[in-house]
């Protein structure tokens, strides 16, 4: 490799380094100004990550975020077996504690990836499983995750209504269907600390969610239980909630992350 593409690089993982460690998109001035970097350089490299899909552009905002390709590259990260070999004792243990199936998912784009599935003897038939996607806006794992990152992050996820999927209309909860029902669910999601779904994947079936969060505060993954409506009232959502944060937080501290 050629001396003149060190600089390059050097600057590049710098800038990307910078915009993972920030609470949301920043403008192009700053970023240069932060890193020291000269502002074309910073333009210049912006716009070819822009074009890969790790960084995007909020044009109206006059900022620059994390793409999808970036939180991909982080999601592979946590697909991998060390986070799985460190959630899955503690899965376990809240399952058998709760007696309720549980899951742990990733961000993928906009979908949740399955790394870890838990399920009781006679609980719920479920769709997800190890290794199945499905739409973050449906899911309460999804949910968790979306209400955790800055709002600019969530509406550069969804630009438009093409990005909502519906997977059937027999839901015991309103459809998500544009973005303004998607930041009211997300709002309502951090008053009440944990993520619920109510039959958006699997009719007669809900899940409440909360975050796995790490050192910056940003959401690596999420922790899930799902039954059947006719098995647990919704009064007993807070208790079960309670459980997942004891757990979330276990397994945030044992990635070196801080309490969700």
């Amino acid at each position: 490799m050629s001396d003149a593409k060190v600089p390059a690089a050097d600057h590049t993982l710098r800038i990307l380094r910078h915009l993972s460690t920030a609470r949301g998109p920043l403008p192009a001035s700053m970023i240069a100004t932060q890193l020291g970097l000269p502002r074309s350089t910073v333009y210049h490299l912006l716009a070819t990550l822009q074009e890969h899909g790790f960084v995007m552009h909020l044009p109206e905002e006059q900022r620059y975020g994390l793409g999808i390709a970036a939180l991909e590259l982080g999601s592979a990260y946590a697909r991998q077996e060390p986070l799985a070999r460190i959630g899955r004792p503690l899965m376990s243990g809240l399952v058998d504690r709760v007696r309720t199936s549980g899951h742990l998912a990733v961000p993928h784009g906009r979908d949740v990836l399955y790394v870890i599935e838990e399920r009781v003897r006679g609980g719920a038939t479920l769709v997800s499983d190890v290794d199945v996607r499905l739409p973050m806006h449906l899911t309460a794992s999804g949910r968790a995750i979306l209400a955790a990152l800055p709002k600019a992050q969530v509406r550069a996820l969804y630009p438009d209504q093409g990005a909502f999927v519906q997977r059937h209309d027999d839901a015991a909860e309103p459809a998500i269907d544009r973005y303004s029902r998607l930041r009211s669910v997300l709002d309502a999601t951090v008053t009440r600390g944990y993520a619920v779904e109510r039959g958006a994947v699997t009719p007669g079936i809900s899940s409440i969610a909360v975050p796995v969060l790490d050192h910056r505060s940003w959401p690596v993954a999420a922790i899930a239980l799902t039954f059947r409506d006719a098995d647990l009232p919704e009064e007993q959502f807070g208790g079960l909630a309670a459980e997942l944060r004891d757990t979330a937080e276990l397994l945030s501290a044992r990635i070196h992350g801080r309490a969700s």
